[in-house]
């Protein structure tokens, strides 16, 4: 069997990558003065109007992907919803912002009642959780486009923070260390990957029985360990983003640990970050396992049991590890002539993927 990689299973990573930078020029030629950073970054942040230049709002827009197609098959979708309030939460988390309101897009071929109140009961339990509004969103119904049976859901969220505390990776600074914080999971990325090393084909009810499976080294089966809710960091970190000791945030989705966290890294800086300081969650190499995937690979495309990294001064970072109880100090910060991240793992020394921004 050849090893599976993510332009196999049919997302190419590269040429998305390629193609956003071609974009930007266009994307850069809207900016007015009210745009207070570049493109990049978790959210788009723009100046909040009739505030005296005191806050800013911030704006994130995304989907849940296919993992749609592992709830379809598993009969089960409210978790579809708290994951894309999540996921929208902790973008606008990595900027300093905290969430205002939400809209969703919900898109089908006909439309399935049972299904949208499902995922509209998940998306507003998360939302209040959070203090956020959910405000709107459209439903569409759209024959041809999609297959009949499957959906999509996107959505986005729109945050506030000070001006003064936005963060945006820019303090940044070499002898900073990297906290890492736990996933629950896959989240929201690499489903496509995932679903096709598990051989999962789309088709609802032979992926139902696939799904059904117990793995030797858990005691749930494949489905709900799949369909875990996306996590949230909010409620870990809302009290700690006005201490002047962090000074970076990244949310880890697709690309994983390093395209991730370059895109937060100032000039002169390189973040060292060692994979060997936490451990794998089965999850992650039972999909290398069955589809004999590159640990590179594995690396670029899964959080790998990182859902979410904190990087500031080390008095910060050794008591913030203390009073959240959990997590990992993963990394630190050097000096270097190309902002980048290098993520060493595996047991040689010679296993290393470098990104460079």
């Amino acid at each position: 069997m050849e090893p599976l990689s993510y332009v196999r299973a049919g997302v190419d990573l590269s040429r998305a990558g390629s193609v956003k930078a071609r974009i930007a020029r266009e994307i850069q030629t809207t900016f007015t003065s009210e745009v207070l950073r570049p493109s990049g970054l978790f959210g788009g942040i723009y100046a909040a109007p009739g505030t005296d230049n005191r806050l800013a709002l911030v704006a994130t827009i995304d989907s849940v992907g296919t993992k749609v197609l592992v709830a379809r098959a598993w009969g089960v979708h409210e978790g579809i919803g708290i994951d894309l309030v999540h996921h929208s939460a902790n973008d606008l988390l990595a900027c300093g912002a905290l969430p205002l309101f939400f809209l969703d897009y919900f898109a089908c071929s006909q439309l399935d009642e049972t299904i949208l109140l499902e995922l509209v009961r998940g998306m507003a339990d998360a939302c209040r959780e959070l203090g956020c509004a959910l405000i709107g969103g459209e439903t569409a119904q759209l024959p041809g486009i999609y297959e009949p049976g499957t959906y999509d859901l996107a959505g986005c969220m729109v945050g506030v923070v000070a001006r003064e505390r936005i963060i945006d990776g820019t303090k940044i600074a070499p002898g900073d260390l990297v906290l890492g914080l736990p996933s629950s999971g896959l989240h929201t990325n690499g489903y496509s990957l995932a679903r096709a090393s598990l051989g999962l084909s789309g088709d609802p009810r032979s992926d139902r029985a696939l799904l059904e499976e117990v793995p030797a080294w858990s005691d749930r089966p494949l489905g709900e360990l799949l369909l875990a809710p996306h996590r949230c960091y909010v409620p870990l970190l809302r009290d700690s983003l006005d201490e002047d000791g962090l000074h970076g945030l990244a949310h880890i989705t697709g690309g994983g640990l390093t395209e991730n966290v370059v895109r937060i890294v100032p000039a002169g800086c390189s973040v060292e970050v060692d994979a060997r300081r936490w451990p794998i969650p089965e999850l992650f190499r039972e999909i290398q396992r069955r589809g004999r995937i590159a640990w590179d690979e594995m690396y670029r495309v899964f959080n790998m049991g990182i859902g979410f990294v904190v990087i500031g001064e080390p008095s910060f970072i050794v008591d913030l590890h203390r009073r959240l109880g959990e997590g990992w100090i993963i990394g630190h910060v050097t000096e270097a002539e190309v902002a980048k991240v290098t993520l060493r793992y595996g047991t040689r020394d010679d296993e290393v993927l470098v990104t460079v921004r």
